[in-house]
């Protein structure tokens, strides 16, 4: 009886290695997803440091000589042509109307979430009614709009657009992380006397930072990363980045030690972006996540 006792196993053991067996699975699929994802990128900055004879062999050839040949043609070497005007059009664009939907975003999502206003479900489904129409349905007007005004090839035309693409997604992003600021804080500050402009600058900002850091990136990248608008509103003056890249895709062929050299010049932004705020942006996503 007592060998039984002192061998008998607990009666939670087999639960707890299936728990540990499910953990371990999904950790290895999410590894296996992960490199999946990153896998092209990876090959992407490869082949920029390959000539172009070894980038186009079939199969590819992962040991072939490494040259700076791809980047030296892209920032124009042997082309005279300049990355940096499309390069600081895009920085521009992209920084300028983050800033405008951050300013925008915070007080409407102040007034949506901790002091609501009346009926803000209907204006929060007003705001992303607005992103149902496709992009390419609203082209067209817009063309005409920015050619009757005198707007097109200006960069405050993509940094009007950009602002009111990302403001929607910022606002509902806001809102759901301003619904975790306590409201213990804001009773603190307003029984202090504390304004509004007090209020958003001392106290809602600083706790909802990681919210803000996350949606200000988001807005980044997908200003960024925008295509058709630039390539359709703009020309020789305020090309972006991504209109740029475009440029090499020409009638003598594709040039792919050149497209992949380009194209990681172009993600580098926004990688550094991402890497630098990584830890606010996992935060910011993820708040509110578990109670």
């Amino acid at each position: 009886m007592t060998s039984a006792l002192l061998t008998r196993r607990p009666a939670g053991a087999p639960a707890t290695r299936r728990r540990r067996r499910t953990g371990s699975l999904l950790s290895l699929l999410a590894w296996l997803c992960g490199i999946g994802f990153f896998l092209p990128v990876a090959w992407m900055v490869l082949t920029s440091f390959h000539s172009e004879a070894d980038a186009a062999t079939n199969p590819p050839s992962v040991g072939a000589s490494l040259t700076l040949h791809g980047y030296r043609e892209f920032f124009g070497e042997g082309t005279g042509i300049s990355p940096w005007p499309p390069l600081i059009n895009s920085l521009t664009a992209s920084v300028l109307s983050t800033l405008i939907v951050l300013a925008l975003a915070v007080p409407a999502a102040y007034a949506l979430s901790i002091k609501p206003v009346r009926k803000w479900s209907d204006v929060l489904f007003f705001f992303l009614s607005t992103k149902m129409l496709p992009l390419v349905a609203g082209l067209l007007p817009i063309y005409l709009v920015a050619q009757n005004t005198g707007m097109l090839d200006n960069i405050w035309l993509l940094i009007i657009l950009y602002t009111s693409m990302n403001l929607p997604i910022a606002v509902w992003m806001m809102r759901s992380f301003l619904s975790e600021v306590p409201a213990e804080m804001l009773e603190a500050a307003s029984i202090d006397g504390a304004g509004l402009h007090t209020t958003l600058l001392r106290i809602v900002a600083p706790v909802a930072m990681p919210g803000i850091a996350a949606t200000a990136l988001i807005s980044f990248i997908f200003s960024w990363n925008e295509l058709l608008f630039a390539r359709v509103l703009t020309g020789t003056v305020a090309g972006t980045a991504p209109v740029f890249l475009t440029g090499f895709v020409t009638s003598q062929g594709l040039f792919l030690a050149k497209v992949c050299a380009a194209a990681t010049v172009i993600s580098l932004p926004v990688l550094l972006a991402g890497f630098a705020a990584q830890d606010k942006l996992v935060q910011g996503l993820s708040l509110g996540a578990v109670k």
